[in-house]
């Protein structure tokens, strides 16, 4: 059974990102923040989640949160800043998109900067144990997903539809063949054998 608040605060953001580990796309953010009797029977960290599930819940969150946000950072900036960097900035900007100021900010992982003067805690594992943080993950994987998917249309050769850009064996054989495209992160190893790609 996930909680609903780690603090006294009746206003406090969970947030998440998806993507972090991919070799192309952007790191998607999110918050949300929940009201306190918010309830969900499946509702729990997105890795856990079958696809439908997320699909399923993306617009319940939406519909019953108190606000959300979702921010893309885009593959350019991930290698300008590094990925560590694009989650939390991606987090802030999901938190800046939020109607309401929260009170209080819970993070899955254990990383963050201070964001305006607001407190906060970093959570391990936190999208397996707050609801506001589930429900982040869950926006965060749906908006990427269904741009991965977008993409894959004009890549159909790496099939981002299925690895939604993840280093899966068939990715990064696709990249062997047909080398790298615009989406691809250039700061990331993106063959073990390091060859040297096609741009």
């Amino acid at each position: 059974m996930l909680l609903s608040n780690y603090s006294d605060f009746s206003l406090e953001a969970g947030t998440d990102e998806a993507g972090r580990g991919c070799l192309c796309g952007p790191v998607v953010a999110a918050a949300v923040i929940l009201p306190k009797d918010f309830t969900h029977p499946f509702l729990n960290d997105s890795k856990q989640l079958s696809e439908k599930r997320r699909e399923e819940l993306r617009p319940f969150i939406e519909e019953n949160a108190l606000a959300f946000g979702v921010s893309f950072i885009w593959q350019e900036e991930v290698d300008q800043i590094n990925v560590l960097q694009a989650s939390i900035t991606g987090m802030h900007r999901a938190i800046d998109q939020l109607k309401i100021t929260p009170e209080f900010i819970i993070i899955d992982g254990n990383k963050f900067r201070d964001y305006k003067e607001i407190p906060h805690k970093t959570i391990v594992k936190g999208d397996s144990k707050y609801l506001s943080i589930a429900a982040a993950s869950v926006l965060a994987k749906t908006y990427r997903d269904e741009y991965m998917d977008k993409i894959h249309q004009e890549f159909p050769m790496y099939n981002w539809a299925k690895n939604k850009g993840y280093p899966t064996k068939e990715h990064r054989n696709g990249i062997r063949e047909f080398g790298a495209t615009i989406h691809h992160r250039k700061t990331f190893k993106l063959l073990p054998e390091q060859l040297k790609l096609k741009i």
